[in-house]
C-alpha cells in the first residue's frame, strides 16, 4: 500500500534521490533529537526548568530501569539504551502526524537497531569474560555440547529477528490502519485510534528497550 502523501517526498524528487521514506524520516528524527539535546544542554541548571524539567525525570527513569534490570554495570550502556528509546519513541509518535512516515514501520530500520543490540550483546560478553564467554554455548557439561550449541545458536540468532519483526509488525499494522482512516476520512481521524497509536508507540518502545537490556544483562552476568 502506498502512503497517500509524505511531506519529504518533494525533497527527494528535488534532489533526485531514491532513498525511501524510512531513510529520509530517520534523518528527520535524528535532526529533531539532536536539536532538542542541544537546546536542553545549553540551558542546564541546578534547579531544572523548561525542557530540562521535562526530560530529567525521563532520563532518571531510564537510568533506574537500567540499574534494576542490568545491575550496576549496566549504567555504562545507558547511552545505547537511551538512544534506542528516544529514537524508537519519536519514530513511532510521528506516525500520528498526517504526512509523516514512521521509520520503525520499515524492516530495514528495525533490523539495523536489532543487529546493533545483537552485536553489542556479544561484544560486551567478550569484553567482560574474555573468550570464555562462548563456553555457555556448550551447556553446563562438555558432553552436552553437540546438543546445546545448535540450540543456543538458534536462540541467539532468533533475538534480532524477534526484535525486528515485533516492532515492524505493530508499527506497520498501525500505519496501514491510519492510512485507511485518512483515505476514508481525510481530515478527521477518530480520537480512539489516535490514543491507541500513542499507547502502541510507548509500549513498543518499552518492549524493545526492555528486551535489549535483558539480552545485554545476560552477557554481563555470565560467570566463567
Amino acid at each position: 500500500m502506498t502512503h497517500p502523501f509524505l511531506f519529504l517526498e518533494w525533497l527527494e524528487h528535488q534532489l533526485h534521490l531514491h532513498l525511501g521514506p524510512h531513510v529520509t524520516y530517520t534523518w528527520l528524527v535524528m535532526v529533531l533529537l539532536i536539536l532538542v539535546a542541544l537546546l536542553v544542554k545549553r540551558n542546564i541548571q541546578t534547579v531544572p526548568s523548561g525542557l530540562q524539567n521535562f526530560f530529567e525525570p525521563i532520563v532518571d527513569g531510564i537510568e533506574n530501569m537500567i540499574e534494576e534490570t542490568m545491575g550496576h554495570k549496566g549504567k555504562a550502556y545507558f547511552p545505547l539504551i537511551a538512544t534506542l528509546a528516544f529514537f524508537i519513541l519519536t519514530s513511532n509518535l510521528i506516525a500520528l502526524i498526517p504526512g509523516f512516515y514512521p521509520p520503525t514501520a520499515n524492516l530495514n530500520t528495525n533490523a539495523a537497531m536489532a543487529l546493533t543490540v545483537f552485536a553489542m550483546t556479544h561484544i560486551i560478553g567478550v569484553k567482560e569474560h574474555g573468550i570464555g564467554y562462548f563456553k555457555h554455548f556448550c551447556g553446563p557439561v562438555i558432553w552436552l555440547a553437540p546438543l546445546m550449541v545448535p540450540i543456543e545458536l538458534i536462540g541467539h540468532l532468533a533475538r534480532p529477528l524477534s526484535l525486528t519483526l515485533r516492532l515492524f509488525g505493530n508499527m506497520y499494522g498501525h500505519e496501514i490502519v491510519l492510512m485507511i482512516f485518512f483515505a476514508l476520512v481525510p481530515f478527521i481521524v477518530p480520537l480512539p485510534m489516535m490514543l491507541m497509536g500513542v499507547l502502541v508507540a510507548f509500549i513498543q518502545t518499552f518492549v524493545f528497550m526492555l528486551l535489549s537490556m535483558i539480552y545485554i544483562a545476560g552477557s554481563l552476568e555470565e560467570a566463567h
